[in-house]
C-alpha cells in the first residue's frame, strides 16, 4: 500500500475527525522533510474529488460531506446541466445555468446539493469547484474578427462559450474556416482562449465536418516518424529460420474469407470432417506480436490508438499500412506467421481444445463473403471452375457453423438482427448511395468460427491462470431489467421470473422475447430498448463472463491487426508456450484493459457520427422529395421515422397541423385530441424531407399532408429560435435568468 492510499484510508476511517493539514501531519508523524510531499498528496486527493477541504480548512472524505463529485453533462446552449456520478444507485444532480460557475461539458466537478425536489425526488445543486477540465481540444467555425482575435463558435453546442484565437497564431485561417484548436486558458466566464492546431477547411465542405468529428473523438490519424521507420525496416518476407521454429501448415488448405474491399486479413480457417462424425476446426490468426514488440514505437502507438477506426470514406488503422496490409496480413499464396487454435467439435456442438501453436501458413485463396455465399447457395459455372477444389470444405464449414450456432442458441445466446446499411462514397469521399447490407451464410460461418476460437482461448487462459484480458459483458442490473419489463408490458409481452442481485436474469429470457417479436411492427423498437437495457461490454483483467453470448469465458483473440487486446493476448500465450514467466504482465493487462475500453468507445462514437453525417449529406440533395416511412419510435416532442434505406429522421409534433397531438408515455403513442388519429411504432406514412443539418447531423421530415403549409418556408429558412440566437449572439455562455420587475409604488393621496 503506497503513502497516498494510506492517507486516504486514514481520512475515510470510522474514527477519523476532520483535521487541518498541520494537525494531520502531527497525528501521522510526518517528518519535516516530507511536508511538501504530504501537501502534494492532499492536493492530489482533493483534485480527484476523493476528499474535500471545508471552509475551516479541515479535510473530510467526499462521502462524509454534502458534496458530490462527477462529470458535468451540459444541455445544448448551456441552459442546464447534470453532474453524473460514478456511484451506483446515485441520481444525477441538476445544475441550473446560472450555477455552473464557468464549468463546461465533460469537466470533472465538485458540486454542493442545495435541495431535493419533492415532486420527482431529483436533487438540485451548484458547482463549487472545477477539479479537472474535460476538454483539451475543440473544433469550431471562425465566425468573426474582433480586436485581433478570431471568434470561433464551437461545433459542440454543449460548450456554450466564445473561443478566442489570436490572428497571429492562425495566419492561414479566415472567417468561414473550421479549425481544430487546443485550449490554452479560461480567462473569464464564457471565454476560452485557444490556439489553432489545424485548419480543417471551409466549414461548408463535407470533409471539414468529417475531420471535426475525428478530432472531437481524439482519433489520431498520422503516425510518428519513429513508428513509420520501424514499420518500414521490418522485413517483407518470412525468414526460413523462423519457419523452422514453427508448426508448418503451408501444405494445408487454409483460406481467408473477408469483404470485397478488405485489405487487412488477420484470420484464416480450415475444416475437416472426421470419420467419427466430429469436425477438426483450425483458426489461424496473424502473428502480429512477432513484429510489434514490447517497448517499440509501434507498440506504444498501437496501445495509444487501441483499435482501428472504420469510416465510410477511410480506415484509420491501429498499425501502419506497411504492416496491416503487408507482412501481417494473411495474403494468399505467400508465407505468413500465425498463431493457430486447433479444436475438435462434436456433432452436438461440444468444443474440445486440441492445441494452440505458433505456426506458418500459406493461404490458398482470398475468398470474399459474396463469392463464398454464392458457391454454397447458387453457384455459377465460373465460380465452380475456379473453386471446385474448395467446395467440399466449404460445405463442411457450412454444416459446422450451423451446429455451433444451434448449440449457442440452445444455451441462451442473444442474437440481435438489426437492419444495417452501408454508405457508398465516390473518389471524392462524397456519399452516392446508401444500401442495406445482408448477412449471408458466409458471414455466419466466420462469425461462429471466431466466437468458438475466442471462447476456447479464454477458457484455456482461465484454467492456466494466465494474466489476461477478458471481454466482459455483465448481466443487466435488476433496476434495468425491471424498467425493460415495464416497457414490454405496453406491447403485451413480459419477462418470465423474478430478478434480483441473487437471481440475475438469464440471457435466454431476452432471446425468447426476440423470438416472439420477430417480424412484428414493434420489433425494432423493442430490440433497441432491450439493447439499451444491457450493460456495455468492456475489457477487464478478470473473467466475469459474457452475458450476451451466455458464455462463461470470452476474449478477443482473432483480430490483432486492428485491436490491441488481441495483440497482447497473443504475446502472453506465446510466452506461456515458451515457458517464459508472465509476472511482468500483471500491470500491463490492467492498463491495456482500461485504455482499450476507452478507445473502443471513442472509435464507436466516431464511426456512428460519421455515418450519420454521411447519411445527412446524402439526403441533403433530396429536400422536397416524398418517401414512404415507418414510425421507429415515439416521443413527447415528435415521431421518429425510418426510411427503407435505414435513414432516420424526426417529424416534430408542432409540424402536425391537422390536430392537437398528445403523447402517451405508457402506450408509446401519439394521438390527435379531436380526430383520434394515432401514431405508434410500425405505423406507415408518407413523409416529405424538409431539412438536413450537417452540423447537428439532424434530418427533419413533415407528413405529406402538412407539406403545403411548410412550402412557404425556404430551404435556408431559420426557425425563430435560431434567429434569436443569431441576433443576440450564439456566444453568450449562460441563459440569463428573468429579471424581477420592480414593485409598483402605491400612489399617495394628496
Amino acid at each position: 500500500m503506497d503513502r497516498k492510499e494510506r492517507i486516504y484510508n486514514f481520512i475515510t476511517s470510522r474514527d477519523y475527525i476532520p483535521l487541518k493539514a498541520e494537525e494531520m501531519r502531527h497525528v501521522l508523524g510526518v517528518p519535516p522533510e516530507d511536508y511538501d510531499n504530504f501537501s502534494d498528496i492532499l492536493n492530489s486527493l482533493e483534485s480527484e474529488g476523493k476528499i474535500v477541504k471545508t471552509k475551516k480548512n479541515r479535510y473530510i472524505s467526499l462521502k462524509a460531506s454534502d458534496f458530490v463529485c462527477g462529470t458535468l453533462s451540459c444541455s445544448a446552449y448551456g441552459q442546464f446541466a447534470f453532474v453524473n456520478t460514478a456511484e451506483e444507485n446515485s441520481d444525477d444532480l441538476y445544475i441550473h445555468a446560472d450555477k455552473l460557475c464557468d464549468a463546461y461539458n465533460n469537466d470533472l466537478v465538485l458540486a454542493a446539493v442545495d435541495l431535493k425536489n419533492p415532486r420527482n425526488g431529483k436533487s438540485e445543486g451548484h458547482i463549487v469547484k472545477i477539479l479537472k477540465r474535460g476538454n483539451e481540444r475543440i473544433t469550431g467555425i471562425i465566425e468573426d474578427i474582433k480586436d485581433n482575435y478570431f471568434i470561433v463558435v464551437p461545433d459542440n453546442k454543449k460548450i456554450y462559450a466564445t473561443v478566442m484565437i489570436k490572428i497571429t497564431d492562425a495566419s492561414d485561417c479566415t472567417v468561414g474556416d473550421r479549425v481544430s484548436a487546443e485550449i490554452c486558458a479560461y480567462p473569464q466566464k464564457g471565454i476560452i482562449n485557444a490556439m489553432v492546431i489545424k485548419n480543417l477547411g471551409n466549414s461548408d465542405q463535407l470533409k471539414s465536418n468529417i475531420e471535426a468529428i475525428i478530432c472531437e473523438h481524439s482519433i489520431k490519424q498520422e503516425f510518428d516518424e519513429s513508428t513509420l521507420d520501424e514499420a518500414e525496416n521490418i522485413s517483407k518476407r518470412v525468414s526460413q529460420k523462423e519457419i523452422a521454429q514453427r508448426l508448418d501448415l503451408r501444405d494445408e488448405i487454409i483460406i481467408t474469407i473477408d469483404g470485397d474491399d478488405a485489405k487487412d486479413f488477420d484470420d484464416a480457417v480450415s475444416v475437416k470432417k472426421n470419420d467419427n462424425g466430429t469436425y477438426s476446426l483450425g483458426v489461424h490468426i496473424a502473428d502480429v506480436s512477432h513484429y510489434v514488440t514490447p517497448g517499440s514505437s509501434l507498440d506504444a502507438e498501437a496501445f495509444k490508438r487501441g483499435t482501428s477506426v472504420y469510416l465510410a470514406d477511410r480506415v484509420i488503422p491501429m498499425l501502419p499500412v506497411d504492416l496491416s496490409n503487408g507482412i501481417c496480413s494473411l495474403n494468399p499464396h505467400v508465407n505468413r506467421l500465425t498463431l493457430s487454435v486447433f479444436m475438435t467439435v462434436t456433432p452436438e456442438g461440444e468444443i474440445k481444445l486440441d492445441k494452440i501453436a505458433k505456426s506458418v501458413i500459406r493461404s490458398a485463396e482470398r475468398m470474399t463473403y459474396n463469392d463464398t455465399a454464392q458457391l454454397l447457395e447458387n453457384p455459377t459455372q465460373k465460380l465452380l471452375k475456379k473453386y471446385d477444389y474448395l467446395l467440399p470444405m466449404l460445405n463442411d464449414m457450412k454444416d459446422l457453423a450451423q451446429i455451433l450456432r444451434k448449440k449457442r442458441e440452445k444455451r441462451g445466446s442473444i442474437n440481435f438482427d438489426f437492419p444495417e446499411s452501408k454508405v457508398i462514397v465516390n473518389d471524392m469521399g462524397e456519399p452516392t448511395d446508401i444500401i442495406k447490407t445482408e448477412r449471408k451464410i458466409s458471414h455466419k460461418i466466420i462469425e461462429e468460427f471466431m466466437l468458438a476460437a475466442n471462447e476456447t482461448v479464454a477458457e484455456f487462459a482461465f484454467w492456466a491462470e494466465l494474466p489476461f484480458i477478458y471481454r466482459v459483458h455483465e448481466a443487466p442490473t435488476p433496476e434495468k431489467t425491471d424498467d425493460f419489463n415495464r416497457f414490454l408490458h405496453n406491447f403485451g409481452y413480459g419477462l418470465k421470473g423474478k430478478f434480483d442481485k441473487d437471481n440475475p436474469i438469464h440471457p435466454k429470457a431476452f432471446q425468447q422475447i426476440l423470438d416472439k417479436i420477430a417480424g412484428s411492427d414493434e420489433e425494432i423498437m423493442i430490440s433497441t430498448y432491450m439493447l439499451r437495457s444491457l450493460m456495455k461490454a468492456e475489457y477487464k483483467p478478470e473473467n466475469l463472463g459474457h452475458f450476451g453470448l451466455s458464455a462463461k469465458y470470452y476474449c478477443h483473440f482473432t483480430s490483432p491487426i486492428r485491436r490491441y487486446p488481441d495483440l497482447m493476448i497473443h504475446r502472453i500465450i506465446k510466452e506461456y508456450l515458451d515457458s517464459v514467466s508472465l509476472d511482468k504482465y500483471t500491470v500491463p493487462v490492467s492498463e491495456a484493459s482500461s485504455n482499450s475500453s476507452k478507445t473502443e468507445r471513442e472509435a464507436e462514437l466516431c464511426e456512428r457520427d460519421v455515418d450519420d453525417l454521411m447519411k445527412t449529406a446524402f439526403m441533403s440533395s433530396k429536400i422536397g422529395d416524398t418517401f414512404t416511412a415507418r414510425v421507429s419510435s415515439v416521443t413527447g416532442f415528435g415521431i421518429f421515422v425510418q426510411l427503407e434505406n435505414t435513414v432516420e429522421g424526426l417529424i416534430r409534433l408542432e409540424s402536425m397541423k391537422d390536430d392537437y397531438y398528445e403523447f402517451d408515455d405508457l402506450s408509446k403513442t401519439v394521438t390527435g385530441k379531436r380526430k383520434s388519429k394515432e401514431y405508434h411504432v410500425g405505423t406507415i406514412l408518407n413523409v416529405v424531407l424538409v431539412r438536413c443539418d450537417l452540423l447537428t447531423r439532424q434530418i427533419d421530415f413533415v407528413r405529406e399532408e402538412d407539406y403545403s403549409i411548410y412550402e412557404n418556408y425556404t430551404r435556408s429558412h431559420e426557425t425563430k429560435k435560431e434567429k434569436r440566437h443569431k441576433k443576440h449572439g450564439k456566444r453568450r455562455y449562460l441563459v440569463k435568468s428573468k429579471k424581477h420587475k420592480p414593485k409598483k409604488r402605491k400612489k399617495r393621496n394628496g
